[in-house]
């Protein structure tokens, strides 16, 4: 009977050290994909910015620093200790939201054609992936209740004609909220993707 117990607990070790492995491995790639994104962010708001006059960049990232981003309404840690005592399923499931925020935003990126063009299909593989990290963890964690999810509408101005120094300051902020969102969801799933690992150190 003891025999039958050891081996049982044997199995059953291996069964999750698996699930952990190939768990480990999605993560992996996801970390790998919003790390590229986050890339591109930060090559479309350089391009973006080495287009503007020096007043014209200080009072853009002003005029930022006072505004919200509209995935700022998505309910999400407010410090990196609050990150670090989030849960796995918690993370991931902000980091969808933020990724699927910007599926439609996206395609007005400004900052060249040719990276803005790469970003909607990595998105959609990146959300992808997240949903199957997040169908993954399900069992060990609760799932946000259904009603949590939240429905951004696009930026208020996307259909509005726009004077020049008002299509700047959108286009700025796209970008600068693009940028951060991709930091965001790349901190988030670099914190989750190191809980699997029990000894290390996942301080941010």
């Amino acid at each position: 009977m003891d025999r039958v117990v050891v081996l049982l607990s044997v199995l059953s070790l291996g069964v999750s050290s698996q699930a952990i492995t190939e768990s480990q491995h999605l993560f992996s790639i996801a970390v790998s994909r919003v790390q590229n994104l986050h890339l591109l962010a930060q090559r479309l708001f350089s391009n973006f910015e080495s287009t503007l006059q020096t007043e014209e960049q200080r009072q853009l990232n002003k005029i930022f620093l006072q505004d919200f981003c509209n995935s700022d309404y998505i309910i999400s840690p407010i410090d990196k200790h609050e990150t670090q005592r989030s849960s796995v399923l918690k993370l991931l499931s902000i980091s969808y939201r933020l990724v699927e925020s910007w599926e439609f935003s996206s395609r007005s990126l400004s900052g060249g054609s040719a990276l803005r063009n790469q970003i909607s299909p990595r998105l959609s593989e990146l959300k992808t992936g997240i949903q199957m990290l997040i169908t993954a963890n399900q069992d060990r964690a609760e799932m946000f209740p259904e009603g949590s999810a939240l429905q951004l509408a696009p930026y208020g101005n996307f259909y509005q004609s726009l004077g020049d120094d008002e299509l700047l300051r959108r286009n700025y902020e796209l970008l600068a909220c693009f940028k951060k969102d991709m930091h965001k969801v790349e901190t988030y799933l670099t914190v989750a993707k190191c809980r699997l690992s029990p000894e290390a150190n996942c301080t941010l």
